[in-house]
C-alpha cells in the first residue's frame, strides 16, 4: 500500500469514526431516561450488520485492514447500541422485536455469508467478489436512506429534520472512501461510496438552499422532544461506512 493510499485510508478511518461515535448522545439520553422513547432499533442493527460484513470484507482482502480496522470498531459500537437497545426497551414488544431482529440480521445473516464464503467457495478473489458485492448491495440502500429526510425538506420548507453535520459528513465519508476506493482499484467500495458522496453533496446544497427559511426558523424555536426523537431516529439510519 503506498502511502498516499495509506493517508486517504486514515483520514477515512477518523470521519468515519465521528459518524459511529455520533448516536453516543441519543444513547445517553436513553441511558438516562431508563426507556428507548419512540426511537427504533432497526437502522443499529441494520447498521451493525454493514459493519461486520465490511469487517470481514477487509479481513478477507489483501491489504485491506484499514477497511477492516474502522469497520470492527463500528461493529463494536453498533453491538453497544443494540445491547443497550435490549437493555433499555420501552417495552416488552420492543425489547422481543430488537431481539429477533439483531438474531436474524447480525447472526444469522453474517453467519450465513461467512459460512458460503468461507466454506463453500475456495477461489480467493471470487470470495472477495462475493463478500464485496453484498456489502455494496447494502451500503447503496443504507445510503438511500437520506432520500425520505431529502423529501420532506422540500416539502415542509424546513431543514429541521436533515441535521447539517450529518449531511456534512455524509459527504466527506463517501468522498474520502470513493477516492481511497479510486486509488485502490476497489469497486466495491468505490459504487457505494461515490453515491454516498452525491447524495451528500445534494443534501448539503438543499440545506443551503433551506436553512435560512421562515419555516426553518420558527420550528427551530419551536421543536418537541417528539421532534428530536425523531430527528435522532433520522441520524441512526444515515450511518453507512466504507
Amino acid at each position: 500500500m503506498d502511502s498516499t493510499l495509506f493517508i486517504i485510508g486514515v483520514i477515512g478511518n477518523i470521519i468515519s469514526v465521528l459518524v459511529f461515535t455520533s448516536p453516543i448522545k441519543t444513547f445517553w439520553r436513553i441511558v438516562r431516561s431508563g426507556s428507548t422513547e419512540e426511537f427504533e432499533p432497526a437502522p443499529y442493527v441494520f447498521t451493525l450488520l454493514n459493519g461486520l460484513l465490511w469487517l470481514y470484507y477487509g479481513v478477507t482482502k489483501p491489504d485491506g485492514f484499514l477497511v477492516a480496522t474502522v469497520n470492527g470498531f463500528g461493529a463494536l459500537m453498533e453491538a453497544i447500541y443494540v445491547v443497550l437497545f435490549i437493555v433499555y426497551a420501552a417495552n416488552h414488544a420492543t425489547r422481543v422485536k430488537t431481539v429477533k431482529l439483531a438474531a436474524a440480521l447480525d447472526i444469522g445473516g453474517f453467519g450465513v455469508v461467512y459460512a458460503v464464503a468461507r466454506f463453500a467457495i475456495n477461489e480467493l478473489d471470487l470470495r472477495i467478489m462475493v463478500i464485496g458485492t453484498i456489502c455494496a448491495c447494502l451500503n447503496v440502500l443504507m445510503y438511500g436512506s437520506p432520500l425520505a429526510a431529502m423529501k420532506t425538506v422540500i416539502t415542509t420548507k424546513s431543514v429541521e429534520f436533515m441535521p447539517f453535520f450529518l449531511s456534512f459528513f455524509l459527504f466527506l465519508n463517501g468522498g474520502i472512501w470513493a477516492t481511497y476506493a479510486v486509488l485502490d482499484r476497489d469497486m466495491f467500495l468505490g459504487i457505494p461510496n461515490g453515491i454516498g458522496f452525491v447524495l451528500g453533496t445534494i443534501q448539503l446544497i438543499i440545506y443551503a438552499i433551506y436553512m435560512n427559511s421562515k419555516t426553518s426558523q420558527s420550528s427551530k424555536e419551536t421543536a418537541s422532544p417528539l421532534l428530536a426523537s425523531d430527528h435522532n431516529q433520522g441520524e441512526a439510519s444515515s450511518h453507512s461506512h466504507v
